[in-house]
């Protein structure tokens, strides 16, 4: 009995130590210690589940979310898509030796790749892609022998890829993507003979495409898109590879042949992307065999093709088809449109050089038609046979005639671009059958007519587009508007007239409302406060009387009622708005500008009274006494003059200052320690003496070498202007004409009131230069500043088209935007001139660069951001309320106001009013001070865009992070480079903070500051990418705000 007791405690003891001995297993600890790191986990995924109580007694946590277990070992950790914050260390699961599958993707994970990942031998799916995990890919990558597939994408891993990489002999799929990699691209890629999937797009990769690639069989897709890969296309790749999907685009590559591009591609090839490169040569054949009679997707956009374009008869499979952005030439091939063999649903032949008129269109296929920004003429008769179309974009050719009436086959048509054209008549009433219809941009053309009542109740309309056309008659609604989803509407720049009705201000779903310069008249209606999703009302330049209401929407931010009847007291919630909101024009209205409810008492009103007798004497005395020394000393300059043997002024009425004898200097160094730096602007100041000099690529790569005006010179560089004047420079603004101006002077509104001889009168101090002229600080006898700009000879358009188009800025009006006042045109070719506001104390160049003549102390990180928004407010007005591009940003063109340096835009849309040839070598001298778009580059006929202007923006974004000029040159361990590339490179190496500028590094100790400067760095980046990638105003401003 006692023996039978003893051997029962003995079993029990050893089923106890059993068990003990089982928990808690390595792989337990593994997770648990993985467990730690998670910070935030907004489902409970994971911390309510992995908890010891409920663990399995074999080993393995099978209870435990997203755990696998086989054979009591831990098989797989699955975690993805679950918001899980966390600082992991990934070493734990080298415990983990029977590990197949790791898996945790788009969660907010952060840390590193450890160096001992080569132990999970049996790991063959890791996925930590779109997380925050950093550092460099780790040599110890190369012993995962098993591993099948592998993403790190959209992460910040940096650093070059290991050569040890070729040793992954399982790798079927690698996915790099969105990261900070950098360097050269390894020949061991090619080493992966397995290898079926290489994603290494949106990285900082440079050079060569390494050869190889084409023998590697089972390759199906390679996309190395969005580097800095250069050099030559590889014919033998293109020829020979197995590859399926390639995509090469938002690189520099280069033709390998001038003449005749891709003249054949291998047959295995079924999607082909070459985009935003720089290749050269023609498409067509002639009568060789055809290139693409395999390819479902080809994509060449924005690169300088030119030619003919290949008739594409052999090409049956073609589904997608992308040529815009290129100098293509010619007519379009009959076989693209009629579709008789093809299966084409996409078509995009925009800003070509393409002519002739459009077809009939009888493919049942095409969904999508771009054919804007070319030269097709003609009329739209053959529409009437058109296919079933969904997205079609005629703007910017030279189309005639009416819209056709009978289009009934568009039942899929969401979107209808026939802006900037020259069509007439008045719009046809099957507008308003579409189905589908979304967007509808008939602006910019000769419409004439009413405009039909039922087109603003379409239920599926987002976006009407009518301004600048002649449409007349009176707004009303066919049936209650209450079913509309109307969001965008612009009816600007027409002759519409009467009241405006009660039942505009029901769309409620209505954010911009535009009627500016037409004939509307009455009171506005007190109904728009029901418009809850209101932000931009422009309702100036009508004949709109009565009270402004008190119960605008809080959410409006941009607002303009000037140049109306409206009479009494601005409401207490518009007076947020600045004055241009509501004068010129309003005689009857006032603005208050004192606080409500101050008075002044009595005694206090008397005793200012006889205060104000007093400094009435004091003024008149002393103007008496100034009057005096001032005709003294007006008689001392003039016999200093006659005295002298040589005069001090030319006798010539030009204003010109003297060009200097340019000597060389040392580049300069800056207190960074460090790079060496040279502006590139003291060259392009410099030479805008001659209508006809151009900085030559000579002279540029003088700055590197250390070449640039001396200090002395007139020409050195001025914060302010970028050239330097002594007091000389004061002089009047005379022509060659006798003693005065004698041409006409015209002001777009009525609160100056001047004649050009008193203009010519007004002592005017230089500015500054650019390509289109020079720019004075006039005073006038009332006191008055303007800021005149002196057109260069032979920039301006004629003058009926200078007109026309320097009235529709007549009444831009914004706190962000220099407003326009006048201009002046003379008898002659050089008598040009533009007056604006007069914005002081300077430029935002004159405050920012670290240089002689700057104004002020540094900018502090608060007033860099403030000046970011402002400039962006003032671009997001010009560009969503005006619909114009600015065209010429930079720093010099940023003007601060006042103390509380608000930020305002200058020099603006001066591309409307210039020649071709004056708008060409503004977007050169761009290129040179450091803001050009790589896309205006590439155009043989460039025109500014609103992303180019986007992408101006982003460069003075880093301007502001960095302290540093846009055109200066900086010469460090990459060699010469200018400040995009030089912060792309900090970047891609993980040194972006050492971008910012050393004045506010104190800063950074503050974590607010510390992360708006690293948000805002983020965006600039984005500002300055390829056009297809970069976010439009609108989102960057937003974006901006919330810093």
């Amino acid at each position: 009995m006692t023996m039978m007791k003893l051997f029962s405690i003995v079993v029990l003891s050893l089923s106890f130590f059993t068990v003990m001995g089982q928990l808690p297993s390595q792989d337990i600890l593994a997770l648990l210690e993985f467990k730690k790191g998670i910070k935030h986990d907004p489902t409970g995924y994971v911390l309510n589940s992995w908890n010891e109580e409920s663990i399995d007694f074999d080993g393995c946590p099978s209870s435990w979310n997203g755990v696998l277990c086989n054979a009591g070992n831990v098989a797989g950790v699955v975690l993805d898509n679950l918001g899980l914050s966390a600082d992991a260390d990934l070493s734990v699961f080298s415990n983990l030796t029977k590990l197949v599958r790791l898996s945790m993707s788009n969660n907010s994970i952060s840390g590193k790749l450890p160096g001992n990942i080569g132990d999970l031998k049996s790991l063959e799916f890791l996925d930590i892609s779109n997380n925050l995990f950093s550092s460099s890919l780790p040599a110890g990558v190369g012993s995962l022998g098993s591993l099948q597939n592998m993403s790190l994408a959209g992460n910040n891993f940096s650093g070059s890829i290991p050569d040890l990489i070729s040793a992954m002999a399982s790798l079927q799929s690698l996915d790099l993507s969105r990261n900070s990699f950098s360097g050269g691209l390894p020949v061991s890629l090619t080493k992966l003979a397995n290898l079926v999937s290489l994603n290494l797009s949106h990285n900082g990769f440079t050079g060569k495409i390494p050869k190889g690639f084409e023998q590697m069989s089972t390759l199906e897709k390679l996309d190395l898109h969005a580097n800095m890969l250069d050099g030559h296309l590889d014919v033998e790749f293109m020829l020979l590879s197995s590859a399926s999907y390639v995509d090469f685009s938002e690189n520099m590559l280069e033709s390998a042949n001038s003449e005749k591009f891709l003249q054949r591609i291998s047959e295995s090839i079924k999607h082909l992307n070459l985009s935003h490169n720089r290749f050269t040569g023609s498409l067509d054949g002639g009568a060789e065999l055809p290139v693409f009679e395999n390819v479902k997707v080809l994509d060449l956009s924005y690169n300088q093709l030119d030619g003919e374009l290949p008739g594409f008869d052999f090409v049956y499979d073609l589904e997608v088809l992308k040529l815009s952005n290129n100098r293509f030439s010619g007519f379009i091939p009959n076989g693209l449109l009629k579709g008789d063999s093809l299966v084409l649903t996409e078509l995009d032949l925009s800003a070509n050089n393409l002519s002739g008129t459009l077809g009939i269109i009888t493919s049942t296929t095409l969904h999508y038609l771009n054919l804007s920004s070319n030269g097709f003429s003609g009329n739209l008769t053959r529409m009437l046979k058109w296919g079933n179309l969904e997205y079609v974009d005629l703007s910017g050719n030279r189309l005639t005639g009416n819209i056709p009436e009978a289009t009934p086959q568009f039942l899929r048509l969401n979107y209808f671009n026939l802006s900037h054209n020259s069509l007439s008549s008045s719009l046809p009433r099957v507008l308003i059958q579409y189905p589908k219809l979304r967007v509808l941009d008939i602006s910019s053309n000769q419409i004439d007519g009413a405009l039909q009542a039922e087109l603003l109740t379409i239920p599926t309309l987002q976006e009407l587009h009518l301004e600048n056309n002649m449409i007349t008659g009176g707004v009303s609604f066919s049936s209650s508007p209450g079913q509309s989803d109307l969001q965008i509407l612009d009816l600007s720049h027409n002759k519409f007239n009467g009241y405006f009705p009660d039942e505009f201000w029901s769309l409620n779903g209505l954010k911009v409302l535009n009627i500016a310069v037409n004939n509307f008249s009455g009171s506005l209606p007190t109904a728009i406060a029901d418009m809850s999703s209101l932000y931009s009302l422009d309702i100036s330049e009508n004949h709109f009387t009565g009270p402004l209401p008190n119960n605008i929407p809080k959410e409006l931010i941009n607002f303009n009622a000037s140049l109306n009847d409206f009479s009494g007291v601005v409401p207490e919630s518009l007076r947020k708005f600045p004055s241009s909101s509501f004068f010129p024009g309003n005689s009857k209205l006032h603005l208050p500008t004192s606080l409500p409810g101050s008075t002044t008492p009595p005694a206090e009103s008397s005793k200012k009274k006889s205060m104000s007798t007093i400094v009435k004497v004091i003024i008149i005395v002393s103007c008496v006494v100034a009057l005096f020394i001032l005709i003294l000393l007006a008689v001392f300059i003039l016999y200093i003059r006659k005295s002298r043997s040589q005069p001090e002024y030319e006798t010539s009425k030009d204003i010109r200052a003297r060009p200097q004898p340019v000597s060389s200097a040392p580049v300069r160094t800056t207190d960074r320690g460090g790079p060496l730096v040279v502006s590139a602007e003291d060259l392009v100041t410099s030479r805008k003496e001659s209508p006809s000099e151009i900085i030559s690529p000579d002279e540029k790569s003088a700055a590197v070498t250390g070449f640039s005006p001396s200090k002395q010179s007139h020409f050195s560089w001025s914060p302010e202007s970028g050239d330097s004047y002594t007091a000389e420079n004061l002089a009047r603004l005379d022509t060659r004409s006798p003693d005065r101006l004698v041409g006409e002077l015209h002001f777009l509104d009525d609160t100056i009131s001047l004649t050009p001889e008193e203009l010519s009168r007004a002592p005017a101090e230089v500015l500054g230069r650019s390509s289109h002229g020079t720019s004075y600080k006039a005073t006038l006898e009332n006191g008055l500043f303007l800021r005149v700009k002196w057109l260069r000879e032979g920039v301006a358009k004629q003058r009926k088209e200078f007109v026309r188009e320097i009235k529709k800025f007549a009444n831009i009006r914004h706190p962000n935007v220099v407003g326009l006042r006048g201009y002046y045109w003379g008898p002659t070719q050089h008598e040009k001139l533009i007056l604006s506001d007069y914005i002081s104390p300077g430029s935002l160049a004159s405050f920012l660069y670290d240089r002689p003549g700057r104004k002020g102390p540094p900018l502090t990180w608060v007033q860099r951001l403030k000046i970011a928004v402002d400039v962006a407010r003032g671009l997001n007005y010009l560009h969503f309320d005006r619909a114009v591009p600015h065209g010429n940003l930079k720093a010099t063109n940023v003007l601060l106001d006042t103390g509380d340096m608000n930020a305002r835009v200058a020099d603006y849309c001066l591309h409307r009013l210039m020649t071709q040839a004056g708008t060409v070598e503004q977007i050169l001298d761009a290129g040179v001070l450091g803001y050009r778009a790589p896309e205006l580059a590439a155009s043989k006929k460039p025109m500014p865009s609103f992303k180019s202007d986007v992408y101006a923006f982003g460069v003075i974004l880093l301007e502001l992070l960095t302290g540093r000029c846009a055109g200066d040159v900086i010469s460090g361990e990459e060699g010469g480079v200018d400040l995009t590339d030089w912060v792309r490179l900090r970047v891609s190496e993980g040194r972006g903070s050492d971008c910012f500028d050393a004045t506010l590094m104190p800063e950074l100790s503050n974590p607010v500051a510390d992360k708006g400067m690293k948000e805002v760095l983020g965006i600039a980046i984005r500002c300055i990418r390829y056009v297809s990638e970069r976010p439009g105003i609108k989102t960057i401003y937003e974006e901006l705000s919330s810093v």
